[in-house]
């Protein structure tokens, strides 16, 4: 879960291209608790590709993602993988069997996992039959999760909003939000809980043996005793009720759950996978929408809610997970207090997920989406195609295989039927996500969007003929050796970002456990990987991959063909029938109905609205300041000079891995060609050389090197007018390769040529499909962005790249590449000429003091190949947009609304304090005023100490107007703010756990380089430590009226849908400018 951006001048893990961050913040920084149809990240045993549709329902996030960090490649050389250190289970310290025994466990079953150099015992609970995996090792980011079969009958959202709801209090912190208290001031890595079709998971982390267990404590008593099944408001707060300010007044919909849904059913690859996944299961479980549909959530009674929650919240139905190096005795312990409450129920039972039977036919479904008026609405159809693959669980070698296969075809720019789809020219992007295998049974989804009216059947036809094809001539060598080493080489690396790693091979476990199958079998992939690579040696790879395509895709008469169709009417037609709905029933309602719906409303409001008492937060479990070290987190870093040029060192066990960041300064860059900095990035990585093809190319990073990525990185810089902006080529490689990662890289950047025309035009159009979708799906971060464009130099830099002035300029771009080929190429040959320079270069490398030295040598060759032309004219980029209020008009159901302002231009001095009131505000006023009592999905606040911004931002909101009043009521909060030592220290530590954030070796690395370029010093880091532990209530005061200026002089972006603009407008003429976006 990315917790928070506010800490960005002190480098915690989160701290990267910023540009990124700002557009595809992960949602679970707005609310932590979800169920969305997009997962940045999956748990399969194959690595995931980044634009894989999940049916994971999630809001989960690494630090890699938003760098589109590349899974690729090593080699099939025996040196060019880390081997695990040899462990014994006996290393590991486990629980005795009487032990057990007394805590009331049996112990099923003891494995040493080396893969992963863990000890797992898969122990039984006697009296209720309930699960655990204790999984022990040396990691410090202990892992705890709790997960329950869920199978809804209907789309009303049981599981989601349970999933809200049981968080919000229980029997041992009888408090509204225990998890909110726990957001504000714990030392977590990881807090977060997730809905998928047929379960819901509960997991912690920390690294904190003391806060770890605190976390275990709270989430056990949340879903074993909640204070949801006694507490109605609960259920509506977080899942519907009508509301009713006035009876003169029109009823609404109001619910957490209910806002985020909306939001769900706007995007339209979430209504392309929905209906696919329905579609694909029409028997089971999965026929239904357990996120919940918004058209039928608000027919769900409570009495369903309470039952579903007896049924299926108990420990038969549980599966518990614990990992990392505390205690695995004091792991059952806690467990026995609260398991030996319960006896046996019949919840496995009635649990069970009931296989679909495979189709005799295939079946055609054609849906309609909302979608904008502009544009050509016969070019933004969508097509997909999705099979079942099997009538039952696969075995791990067929999975195997099936994943292999996955990554052959789809899983790189090379990848021979993602590359024919593009290259087609019959739509802009792919849709499906390739094979999918989390729930009970694996399917196959591709297809493209951006499609005329007239291409839909030869996109269908395109798909059946290119996998016949594979199927008669197979894969080439070299593809076949790359995807094997971007595989081996993910699984032996085990990066999984600001993710931890228990938490991973939890959900890969839990992906078999949850259906009564072995948890161990899918942490175990030496030999079923040893054995498929034996096979193809032996056997060839079409003899392996061609049958599959047959048996499971081509001959499998269980597929389903959607068709999307754009509807500009759909979403104002969706809002006319839930108005006339909510109509209807206020006209069937009496005068005293209508009270005391109103006084029902009011009261719901005033217990929102009211805090805790004292005594109910004091139940919540919390650390002290004496926990808390008083040193910032060190990474060994050494500045040195290779060739006249900076290098960083940073000696840090990388399991034999190196990573390095080759950065250039884009500060002599024309202002004109700022846009075409993104497309110049892809172009490097995705044309072709003199010598060879783009596949050869891509095919060669993957045998040689862990991967290549190429992208801007933009920031202001405190105290200077100039931005800092670069671009970052990042790369790894196993430390035997390292003179072919170098090698490599400079291929990339000196000899790829810009002039394959029809190659640049996919570029295009795949970046402004993504970008459309980015409108929908993050709004708020687009309003972000577009208000640090009107406040700062960099902001508007970064706006240029990944804003809606990108997507303006990306449609411009799109009709005009023909005819202005030569000048775009030309450009793209002058952006690397004005940034390929050894004058201005920094190079970054993190790995053991031995790689490090090795690898200079290969650092000096490679420094030698750049042209060494001094750095030409910075380039003049006193730019910035317009600073009025704007509304950006998209096709939603929901809002996503931004305020902000400079402070620094007010005269505000940064103080770390600032970082602890800005997290304050954002747990308690926003949270409670935006999301509890609006209901919208998320509502927080973002202060860029490099730029002085401080913005305002809610997610999913159906509010405008009444959000940026919660807005400009911050100051007179803080003013107002009654604050005990208590509440204070919690909001400190929960500070600390954000700037002291776990990061992995590479990312230690990589932060450590941001800092270096934003001119932090390790004195400074250690200022702010200081000002952040002694926080006091008299500087949130103080700090009131700086953001008063956000009240006094903000501008204000909304993306919003157009009724709600609409209403805005004839509340407040001429308070928005009008751009209408899609």
């Amino acid at each position: 879960m990315d917790r928070t951006a506010l800490l960005r001048s002190l480098a915690c893990n989160r701290f990267f291209f910023r540009s990124a961050r700002r557009l595809s913040r992960p949602c679970s920084s707005l609310s932590s608790r979800s169920a969305s149809s997009s997962a940045p990240k999956r748990h399969r045993l194959i690595p995931d590709r980044s634009s894989r549709r999940s049916l994971l329902r999630q809001r989960l996030a690494s630090s890699t993602s938003s760098l589109n960090f590349r899974r690729s490649l090593s080699s099939l050389s025996p040196r060019a993988v880390a081997t695990p250190p040899a462990h014994s289970s006996s290393e590991f310290a486990g629980v005795q069997d009487e032990v057990a025994e007394k805590l009331g466990f049996e112990k099923v079953s003891e494995q040493f996992i080396g893969e992963c150099k863990s000890k797992a015992v898969l122990f039984k609970h006697k009296k209720t039959g309930a699960e655990v995996m204790s999984v022990s090792n040396d990691d410090e980011n202990k892992v705890f999760g709790i997960v329950f079969r869920t199978p809804p009958k209907d789309s009303t959202g049981i599981p989601h909003i349970l999933e809200h709801s049981v968080l919000c209090g229980s029997r041992k912190y009888p408090l509204k939000e225990p998890f909110v208290e726990l957001l504000k001031g714990s030392l977590h890595t990881f807090l977060n809980a997730f809905t998928y079709p047929d379960r819901t998971c509960y997991p912690v982390a920390s690294t904190n043996s003391k806060d770890f267990y605190n976390l275990v404590d709270v989430y056990l008593d949340a879903v074993f005793f909640p204070k949801c099944v006694e507490d109605f408001q609960t259920f509506q707060q977080e899942g519907w009720h009508y509301e009713l300010n006035n009876p003169s007044e029109d009823i609404c919909y109001k619910g957490v759950v209910f806002n985020e849904m909306k939001g769900v059913y706007s995007q339209p690859d979430n209504i392309l996978g929905r209906a696919a996944q329905q579609a694909l299961f029409p028997d089971n479980t999965y026929g239904v929408d357990s996120g919940g549909d918004p058209q039928v959530i608000p027919k769900l009674s409570y009495e369903e809610f309470k039952e579903f929650h007896r049924k299926y919240y108990h420990p038969s139905n549980a599966r518990i997970w614990f990992y990392g190096d505390d205690d695995p005795n004091e792991r059952l312990r806690i467990l026995s207090e609260y398991l030996d409450m319960f006896d046996a129920s019949s919840a496995p039972n009635e649990s069970k997920i009931e296989l679909q039977k495979l189709f005799s036919d295939p079946i055609r479904i054609v849906e309609k989406y909302p979608s904008g008026e502009g544009g050509d609405l016969k070019k933004k159809h969508m097509v997909c195609l999705n099979w079942l693959l099997s009538d039952k669980p696969l075995d791990l070698e067929t999975e195997l295989a099936l994943g292999f296969l996955d990554h052959l075809m789809l899983g790189t720019p090379a990848s021979p039927l993602r590359k024919i789809l593009l290259e087609s020219g019959l739509g802009d992007a792919i849709v499906g996500g390739g094979v999918e295998d989390e729930l009970l049974q694996p399917q196959f989804s591709i297809g493209l969007k951006g499609v005329s009216e007239d291409d839909i059947q030869k996109v269908e036809e395109l798909v059946m003929s290119t996998l016949k094809n594979l199927v008669e001539e197979g894969f080439d060598a070299d593809a076949v050796e790359a995807s094997m080493n971007t595989i081996e080489f993910s699984l032996r690396e085990n990066n999984t970002g600001s993710f931890p790693r228990g938490l991973s091979l939890m959900l890969r476990s839990i992906g078999k456990w949850i259906y009564d199958m072995d948890p161990f079998e899918p942490l175990k992939y030496e030999k079923p990987l040893i054995a498929l690579k034996a096979r193809i040696a032996e056997e060839g790879s079409k003899a392996v991959f061609s049958p599959i395509i047959e048996k499971f895709i081509l001959n499998n008469p269980h597929r389903v063909t959607i068709e999307m169709q754009p509807d500009p009417e759909k979403a104002s037609r969706d809002e006319e029938v839930e108005k006339e709905i909510l109509e209807k029933l206020k006209s069937s309602m009496t005068e005293e109905d209508l009270a005391e719906l109103a006084r029902a409303t009011q009261e719901l409001r005033l217990k929102q609205e009211t805090p805790d008492p004292p005594e109910a937060l004091k139940s919540v479990p919390s650390l002290s300041l004496h926990d808390i070290p008083k040193e910032p987190i060190h990474v060994p870093t050494q500045v040195g000079d290779i060739n006249g040029v900076k290098v960083l060192q940073h000696d840090l066990f990388t399991n034999d891995v190196l990573y390095t960041e080759i950065v250039f300064n884009m500060g002599s860059l024309k202002q004109e060609l700022v846009p075409l900095v993104p497309l110049f990035c892809q172009s490097l990585l995705e044309m072709g050389t003199k010598d060879l093809t783009f596949v050869q190319l891509n095919q060669l990073i993957g045998r040689k090197t862990g991967g290549i990525s190429v992208f801007p990185f933009t920031s202001s810089v405190r105290g200077k007018e100039e931005p800092c902006s670069h671009i970052v080529v990042r790369g790894k490689a196993m430390a035997g390769r390292t003179e072919d990662l170098f090698n490599l890289v400079n291929r990339v950047l000196q000899e790829v040529r810009f002039t394959d025309q029809q190659r640049f035009k996919q570029f295009v159009s795949q970046s402004k499909a993504r970008m459309e979708n980015r409108l929908r799906g993050s709004g708020h971060g687009v309003a972000a962005a577009r208000m640090d464009a009107k406040l700062n130099v960099a902001g508007w830099i970064s706006e240029k790249m990944g804003g809606v002035s990108y997507l303006e300029f990306l449609k411009a771009l799109e009709e005009n590449v023909d005819q202005d080929w030569e000048e775009i190429s030309s450009s793209l040959e002058e952006i690397r000429k004005s940034l390929l320079s050894r004058n201005g270069c920094l190079i970054n490398m993190t790995a053991d003091g031995k790689t490090l030295t090795n690898s200079e040598k290969f650092v000096s060759k490679f420094l030698d190949s750049l042209p060494s032309n001094s750095l030409l004219k910075t380039a003049s980029w006193n730019a910035r947009l317009p600073p009025e209020n704007e509304a950006i008009v998209i096709p939603t159901q929901v809002n996503y609304v931004g305020k902000a302002a400079n402070l620094y231009e007010t005269g505000y001095q940064l103080d770390g304090s600032a970082y602890v009131i800005s997290k304050y505000i954002s747990n308690t006023w926003l949270w409670d005023r935006v999301r509890v009592s609006g209901g919208a999905y998320g509502g927080f606040c973002d202060f860029d100490t490099h730029s002085g911004v401080f913005s305002f931002l809610s997610y999913r909101d159906p509010n405008l107007l009444k959000t940026l009043d919660v807005y400009d009521g911050t100051s007179d909060f803080l003013r107002g703010l009654v604050m005990d030592d208590d509440a204070l220290t919690k909001a400190i530590i929960g500070t600390i756990g954000d700037v002291d954030s776990y990061q992995l070796p590479d990312a230690k690395g990589y932060s450590s380089m941001l800092r270096y370029l934003l001119g932090i010093t390790e004195e400074e880091r250690q200022r702010r430590r200081g000002e952040i532990l002694s926080t006091s209530l008299k500087d949130f005061k103080e700090f009131a009226d700086a953001i008063e200026a956000v009240k006094d002089k903000g501008v204000v972006v909304a993306v919003a849908s157009p009724d709600d603009v609409d209403a805005a407008h004839k509340e407040r003429s001429n308070f928005f400018q009008i751009k209408k976006a899609l």
